[in-house]
C-alpha cells in the first residue's frame, strides 16, 4: 500500500509528493533549504541551507510517523562541490555517531541560490 506523505512544515510543489510510505520504508523527496515560514531560503551559506533542508527532511518524516534515526540512505546534491566540507560541518551535528549511508554528487539543475537538495530513505515498523 501506497500513501502520500505531506506537511505544511516542509516546502510542496504540485509536481511531486513530499514523501511516500510503502511497506515500511519512507521516501522523502529532495528538499532544499526553504524556510516555510518565510518562504525563503534559510541563508546564503552552505551550513545555514544545509540544516533548514535537514529540518524539511525531519519534517515529512515526522509527519510519516518516523525520525533522523529510522533513516537509512540520504543523497545530497551540491550545487558546488566545493561546497562540501561546510555541507558536512551541519551533517555532522544531525548525524554524530552510526550515521546513515550516504552519497554526494553535483546538483545538474540550476536553481538560483539553491546550494544543496537533499533526500532520505527511512524504514521503520510497516
Amino acid at each position: 500500500m501506497r500513501e502520500v506523505i505531506s506537511t505544511p512544515d516542509a516546502p510542496s510543489s504540485p509536481l511531486y509528493s513530499q514523501g511516500i510510505k510503502a511497506n515500511g520504508h519512507i521516501h522523502v523527496s529532495g528538499l532544499v533549504g526553504i524556510d516555510v515560514r518565510t518562504g525563503a531560503l534559510a541563508g546564503p551559506s552552505i551550513q545555514e541551507q544545509t540544516r533548514q533542508s535537514l529540518a524539511n527532511c525531519e519534517a515529512v518524516l515526522s509527519a510519516a510517523g518516523a525520525g533522523m534515526a529510522d533513516v537509512v540512505e540520504v543523497g545530497i546534491l551540491l550545487a558546488d562541490p566545493s561546497d562540501f566540507a561546510g555541507m558536512n560541518e551541519e551533517w555532522a551535528r544531525w548525524f554524530p555517531t552510526d550515521p546513515p549511508t550516504r552519497y554526494v554528487a553535483k546538483l545538474g539543475a540550476v536553481i538560483p541560490g539553491v546550494l544543496v537538495s537533499i533526500r532520505m530513505s527511512a524504514v521503520v515498523d510497516a
